[in-house]
């Protein structure tokens, strides 16, 4: 009998569940939105019953799609939105407030309380990450704080916290009826309160958040025993491998070897590259974090460059300023014009994230003129994504000595071809997109099917990756450097627009 491995893939924007093959090939898929809410300037949420039941509806239609059925799958694959934060009551299985997203931006007065007397990088030796709205550690202590009735439901023993990947493991589970609290090595690590080397919750740091262990998933290796569904559409199918959204790209394309990385072109933008085992502190402005753990070896770590607005910023032209109908008309928009007209959209709207951590930044469009038109304005748009990817990259040079000769790519942007050419471009090395372009849903299905056997190690992963597309540089680098001169100028002036009390 044929068996899949079934992927879901919990992101931002909207849910999906993609059933694989052995030889990693798709055989349906499902995809399902879900609200974006904005309560407030800098406030994102999501309504996480919303978000449970666009899995459940993404996995019935795969599988009906794929003409499956639950016998026909192995196991189940787990990959999510990371740093984004629910709070549950476990006994009737209801949020406690809308998830706070991991653009959310409402705890950096939070951040800057933990780092009076001691700096933005208070907990970076433990945790490799510094004091941002970003993770989710800080977002459990505003909850605390700030949602009417939650200590006392803490003190009650009835609250559970985590990231989506939990909430989902949870529901699929039981829930209710005895849902197991878990997480994986990679989501734990973008928490802020789990200690790189121990692969544990950091007793000190919990303290200092004021966050009791109780209220916490218990952390496993990403390929591994994550619970048997208990879930009429997929009752009795285990769950083995969950890996926070880009630490299963890492994994999709076959990054095994330290010095390799990728970049996916999503929502955000999210470059990784493998440190192996090596925990590899940086200090140009990038993470130390994990890239995954198979169970029983050693944890592999990561260096990564993570970027807000990339993506979105195609959706906010389309959703807020109406410039075009669908996604895919930015291509054709932004090459009805020959270059950027000297427009450049620095797209701040959550602060700056690496190499900068900046969440006093807000986004502009700056070098407008008479001449200007809505095609600069796309182009633009689209080149905001390569600036910042080459910026990431230069940090990701600095910090580990390595000079990357080839970029792999994944992510729903990577169809866009005049972008890849000026990333190819603006970064003077090859740019590489797979044959199979969904390698954040494959690196959680190779994550579940390696624990259960579906293949036998990383070599058999690897042989099974291969190249679609290559872009190569053609831009004189005289034209390059003075792009990129200019893409600086325009980031300057994003800072110090908002004040710790905004």
């Amino acid at each position: 009998m044929t068996k899949y491995i079934a992927a879901i893939d919990q992101g931002t924007t909207s849910s999906r569940c993609i059933l694989f093959d052995h030889d990693s090939q798709i055989i349906s898929v499902d995809q399902q939105e879900h609200k974006q809410i904005y309560p407030r300037a800098g406030w994102v949420e999501h309504n996480p019953i919303e978000i449970w039941q666009r899995v459940r509806e993404v996995i019935e239609n795969t599988l009906i799609k794929g003409n499956a059925k639950i016998a026909d799958i192995s196991a189940v694959g787990i990959t999510n939105q990371r740093e984004t934060t629910v709070a549950w009551n476990k006994h009737t299985g209801l949020p406690y407030h809308n998830a706070i997203v991991w653009q959310d931006t409402r705890t950096a007065e939070i951040c800057r309380q933990l780092a009076l007397g001691y700096g933005n990088d208070r907990f970076r030796d433990i945790c490799g990450l510094p004091l941002n709205p970003y993770f989710s550690g800080t977002k459990i202590k505003w909850l605390l704080e700030n949602v009417d009735g939650l200590p006392q439901e803490v003190a009650k023993g009835n609250a559970l916290f985590g990231t989506i990947d939990a909430w989902l493991i949870w529901r699929l589970t039981g829930g209710v009826e005895g849902g197991l609290h878990l997480t994986d090595v990679t989501n734990a690590s973008r928490t802020m309160l789990m200690n790189l080397q121990t692969l544990d919750w950091d007793e000190d740091t919990l303290a200092s958040f004021h966050i009791p262990r109780s209220i916490l998933p218990d952390i496993r290796p990403s390929s591994g025993n994550f619970g048997i569904i208990q879930e009429d559409i997929l009752r009795g199918i285990p769950i083995s491998g969950v890996l926070g959204d880009q630490q299963a790209a890492l994994f999709g394309q076959t990054c095994y070897e330290k010095g390799e990385a990728k970049n996916t072109y999503g929502t955000g933008c999210f470059m990784l590259m493998n440190t192996g085992t090596n925990i590899v502190p940086s200090h140009s402005g990038l993470l130390t974090t994990m890239g995954y753990q198979i169970e029983s070896q050693q944890p592999i770590y990561c260096l990564e460059g993570s970027i807000a607005i990339t993506g979105s910023l195609v959706q906010w032209l389309r959703d807020n300023i109406n410039l075009i109908e669908t996604s895919a008309d930015i291509e054709k928009l932004a090459n009805s014009v020959a270059d950027n007209g000297g427009v450049y959209f620095v797209p701040a709207f959550s602060g700056l994230f690496a190499p900068y951590w900046r969440s006093d930044a807000r986004g502009i469009i700056v070098g407008l003129t008479g001449y200007a038109n809505k095609g600069h304005i796309a182009r633009a748009a689209l080149e905001a994504t390569a600036y910042q990817t080459r910026e990431v990259l230069e940090a990701m040079q600095a910090d580990s000595g390595v000079a990357l000769t080839t970029l792999k790519v994944d992510g729903g942007m990577t169809v866009n071809e005049t972008l890849m050419q000026f990333q190819s471009d603006i970064l003077h090395v090859p740019v590489v997109r797979p044959k199979v372009k969904e390698t954040t849903a494959l690196g959680a299905a190779y994550a579940a099917g390696l624990a259960v056997g579906v293949w036998s190690n990383l070599s058999e992963l690897r042989s099974a990756w291969a190249a679609d597309q290559q872009w190569n540089p053609t831009m004189p680098e005289k034209r390059r450097e003075h792009l990129y001169g200019r893409w600086k100028e325009a980031v300057n002036r994003t800072l110090n627009w908002e004040d710790a009390e905004n």
